[in-house]
Order: structure tokens, then sequence, then C-alpha cells
């Protein structure tokens, strides 16, 4: 019994421990930014694009990078929910057989665990292929490669937590598949939708890897899909590896403001949910 005590004493340590550990290192992450990005943070750092000498240390902004990521992650968030929602609704056991379902969700969750690299060396190869640049569209289209894993398993996992009984009396009352689909799973689903859109978008705009040889990088705001964008990941890294102390504090204001977009968008996406999950039925 003494034994069984300590065991337990000493595991409890271990988690407060863990947790103390992983909660100094978010506050000491965000405190650095805070601190350095602050102080380097000013209208014209967010309203300007970069000009003669900027990652010299003169005058000049990050607007370029700011648009970018946002033209970048929202795009990709767009076609990789057109795309994930209609995978991850059919993964349910009434559409397909459950070795073919298993198959999907191993490979998805294999693609998951690919380095983001990969996905932007393989995007490369292949616009080389077909004869593009480096451009919006490209970045686009590997962010949505990264994203499809993510939101396909995010969503399929919350689709599975639905009850068996509520679908089956959509059924029972002569409903579709299609009107089941879109009345009732579609609606008991739609706060798990919002989290796995969060987690692929915060995957996304928070990637450099991936578009590093797909989206390129340009001082100037982006006029079509086919020209370069910037992006604040790779103005952090371009920035940060300056020799300059003005300018490596640039670097800490860039992701500053990207730390921003993914707590705004977080703290959005859980209002949301909130306000959605009333009408889900446990």
């Amino acid at each position: 019994m003494k034994w069984r005590k300590r065991e337990e004493t000493a595991a409890k340590a271990l988690m407060i421990a863990s947790l103390g550990i992983v909660l100094a290192a978010l506050i000491g992450i965000i405190g650095i930014i805070l601190y350095r990005g602050g102080r380097a943070l000013s209208l014209s750092m967010i309203i300007q694009t970069p000009k003669g000498g900027f990652y010299f240390g003169k005058e000049g902004g990050i607007a370029n990078a700011i648009v970018g990521s946002l033209l970048l992650a929202f795009g990709a968030s767009v076609c990789a929910v057109l795309l994930s929602l209609p995978v991850a609704f059919v993964l349910q056991r009434e559409y397909v057989g459950q070795g073919f379902a298993n198959f999907t969700r191993i490979t998805l969750d294999i693609l998951w665990g690919i380095p983001s690299i990969v996905f932007g060396a393989f995007g490369f190869v292949i616009m080389r292929w077909l004869g593009l640049r480096t451009s919006l569209l490209g970045g686009i289209i590997v962010l949505t490669l990264l994203m499809i894993p993510i939101m396909v398993r995010s969503v399929e996992e919350v689709v599975r937590m639905i009850p068996l009984e509520l679908k089956e009396v959509a059924y029972a009352l002569g409903s579709t598949r299609l009107e089941v689909m879109r009345a009732v799973v579609v609606k008991q689903a739609l706060p798990g939708i919002l989290a796995g859109l969060m987690l692929a978008f915060g995957r996304g705009i928070g990637d450099a890897a991936s578009i590093l040889f797909t989206a390129g990088y340009s001082d100037y705001l982006p006029r079509s899909l086919s020209e370069p964008v910037a992006s604040l990941p790779l103005a952090v890294f371009f920035l940060i590896g300056t020799p300059s102390p003005e300018v490596q504090n640039r670097a800490y204001a860039a992701a500053f403001i990207l730390l921003l977009i993914i707590l705004l968008t977080s703290l959005g996406a859980r209002f949301a949910g909130r306000r959605l999950s009333k009408n889900i039925i446990r």
C-alpha cells in the first residue's frame, strides 16, 4: 500500500514538473518576443513595404510579409476545407468499408508526419515540371497539401463522435444520405470543423520550409497569383540572419505580429465554437 502511494506521488510530481517545464518554455518564448518585438514594432513597420536599405536598418516595413502570409494561409485554408470535408465525411462506416477507411487514416497520419520541407521539395519538382515559377499560387497549393491531413483527421474524429442513434433517427424519418450529411452531420460537427480549420491555419501561416521553394519571397505586394510573395516566417528567417541588432529586432517584431495573428485566430475560433456548441446533442 505504501509503495502504491509513493508511486502515485512520484507520478504526480513528474506530471507537475512536466507541466512547469512546458509553461516555462511557453512564457519564455512569448516574453522574449514581446520584449524585443514590442520595442521594434511601429505603425510604419505594419503599413510599409521594405524600402532601400531596409535590411541594413533603414526605413521600411513588413507589410508585404503580413499581406503575403494572410493570402497564403487563407487561400490554402479555403482549398483545404473544400477538399478535406468530403474525404472526412465519406470515411463514415455507412459509406465505405472499414478496411479502406483504416488504410486512408494510416495514409493521412503518415502524410501528417512528413516534414514540411519534403512538401516544399515535392511542390518545387512539380512546379518545375509544369514550367511554373515561385508564386502565390504555388505556395497556396503546397500549403493546401500540408493542411489536408490535419483537416481530414481532425474533422473525421469529430464526425465519428456523433451519436449513431441521431443519424439512425434521421434515416428512419426518410432522410437521404445527403440530407443527413447536411442537416445532421455538418451541424453537429461544426465546432470540430472550426477547430480543425484553426489547427490547419496555424500550421500553414507559421510554416516556412514548404513555401521557401514554392512561394519565394518578394519585397512587393503580390498583384496576381503568378507573382512571388513574402511571408512572416521567412521574414523572420531573413531578418534574424543579418548582423545588425536593429534589423534583428525587426525579426522579433515580425514574430510578434505572427504570434498575434495566431492568438486572435485561436480566440475567435474558440468563441465561435462555443456559440456553435449550443446545437450539439451529446
